[in-house]
């Protein structure tokens, strides 16, 4: 088999369709998670702490001052940029919970044991007697 055949057998089988969807769908969800964070959570906590955009919170390394914007800051030198860092943490604290959220309801579902089956219906009465005739019968020859 050709390498080109080997890598189409490969391309095509169905759990690397499902990683590429997988990895889209991420990428997509992960946009939606920054946005969360960025737009709305951190701009809260900015505002419970001292009413600053949380992502320009920074300690200047190269004696700059603290009046200025984090990117201004960096320009002038090295910063220790702990808003950034710490927004991206939460970010991925989301994240992670988010997917461990989906993995145990996946884990759930998979684990769920089948129903047990029905305990079969009591016979009609009449099949009832014949079973107890043959029964007594059974025990008279003994």
């Amino acid at each position: 088999m050709g390498m080109m055949q080997e890598f189409k057998a490969f391309a095509i089988k169905g759990n690397v369709v499902d990683l590429a969807v997988g990895v889209i769908i991420g990428g997509a969800f992960g946009k939606i998670v920054d946005s969360l964070v960025q737009d709305i959570i951190m701009p809260l906590v900015g505002k419970l702490i001292g009413g600053l955009d949380f992502s320009n919170y920074y300690l200047p390394l190269n004696n700059q001052g603290m009046h200025l914007t984090l990117a201004e800051a960096k320009k002038a030198g090295a910063v220790f940029a702990y808003g950034s860092f710490l927004t991206i943490v939460i970010n991925f604290l989301i994240l992670a919970f988010v997917i461990f959220q989906m993995v145990r309801a996946i884990n759930k579902a998979r684990s769920e044991e089948p129903a047990p089956a029905p305990a079969p219906a009591a016979p009609p009465e009449d099949v009832q007697l014949l079973r107890e005739i043959r029964d007594a019968l059974v025990q008279r020859r003994q």
